[in-house]
């Protein structure tokens, strides 16, 4: 990313000089490696600065042409608020607009019977996300893909936790609409994607951002060339990486789980399905502990209660209240995640403090 923080400082929609020339190579290769990861073409790539704006262009871009048109959404009750805050917010100014939040199981994975029940009052639109951002539990893609078959609903999915831990590959799904933010996978905060895919008829978006009309109109604003570089540089060693350093995550996730078990038995529960999860991702509750208490007492510990975003709210996780979590357990529980910095001894100290504190706040 350096060199385009510095020597290489141009424009990339200046094309009348050299400067701006590489600048737009640089992003059209990055375009390239973000594609190449997700199974996508660099042409269904669009780059946003995060999840969030993407989450927003895919919603609100679409809901924008429905405007007068009756119209059924369906999403699930365990989405990050970027997704159920933005259908709260087109609900709101679309009184035509109805929004079902279909249920999970006590593992966190979603009703397909009632999704199905939900596709038969009508749709056109599904948003459910690939993997949860606080349990790490994987949604049965599969299994919706099939639900969706001989459908005319639009699928847009949340997937910044899932791409680069887990195989992403959209040409063997019926996900017409994905959100990547950079920073979930060690690159740069604040840039992201959005995969819009080429079909017939096309999908039409209306610009959250209106300007100068970059990334084809549906994005406009100088683009974050260094940003752009370091998201393609991470996504090219996700390919690379990835699959090794997921199988290295996941044993590193066990034995932090497992230490935890041996010393607190029967004090913790864990949150979410024991095998359909990611590799880097624990959440756990503790029963019999005050949980604002905990989190003050681990300020030392990279870690949360809930959502990374609402870290310092008081309200209990949605997530575990919609798993079945009473109040109480939703305000005790700890959300672990694990990264390519992550060692063995992290582990090891991460899993005392947590067992230490856990036995002083329950006294």
């Amino acid at each position: 990313m350096l060199p385009y923080l510095r020597e290489n400082f141009g424009n990339p929609s200046s094309r009348t000089h050299d400067f701006g020339l590489n600048a737009a190579a640089a992003v059209e290769t990055a375009r390239s490696h973000v594609a190449a990861l997700v199974g996508a073409t660099p042409r269904e790539i669009i780059f946003t600065s995060g999840a969030t704006e993407a989450n927003n262009l895919a919603i609100k871009g679409l809901c924008a042409g429905w405007q007068g048109q009756a119209a059924h959404i369906i999403t699930c009750a365990t989405e990050h608020p970027a997704v159920l805050d933005v259908l709260d917010s087109v609900g709101g100014t679309h009184k035509d607009l109805r929004v079902t939040r279909v249920k999970v199981d006590g593992q966190g994975i979603i009703d397909l019977d009632a999704l199905e029940k939900a596709l038969a009052q009508g749709a056109r639109l599904l948003s459910i996300m690939a993997a949860n951002n606080e349990t790490g539990v994987l949604q049965p893609l599969d299994e919706i893909t099939q639900r969706l078959q001989g459908r005319d609903v639009i699928w847009h999915c949340d997937a910044a936790q899932a791409v680069g831990k887990i195989p992403v590959n959209l040409r063997q799904t019926r996900i017409d609409l994905l959100s990547i933010s950079a920073h979930k996978i060690h690159g740069p905060k604040g840039q992201g994607a959005l995969f819009i895919r080429r079909r017939r008829p096309p999908l039409r978006l209306q610009a959250q951002i209106d300007g100068g009309g970059q990334e084809r109109g549906l994005r406009s604003g100088t683009l974050n060339v260094a940003g752009i570089v370091g998201f393609g540089e991470a996504c090219r060693l996700c390919q690379i990486e990835g699959a090794a350093d997921a199988l290295r995550l996941g044993i590193l996730r066990d034995q932090l789980q497992a230490r935890l078990q041996e010393a607190l038995g029967d004090r913790i529960l864990i949150n979410g399905h024991p095998q359909c999860r990611l590799p880097n991702a624990l959440n756990v509750s503790f029963r019999g502990v005050h949980g604002p208490e905990l989190l003050v007492a681990l300020r030392d510990v990279a870690l949360s209660s809930g959502a990374a975003c609402s870290s310092g709210s008081d309200t209990p996780s949605h997530v575990l209240a919609a798993m079945g979590r009473d109040v109480t357990l939703a305000a005790a529980s700890l959300r672990f995640g694990l990264g390519r910095s992550t060692t063995v001894a992290d582990v090891e100290w991460a899993a005392t403090r947590v067992i230490d504190e856990v036995r002083s706040c329950g006294k």
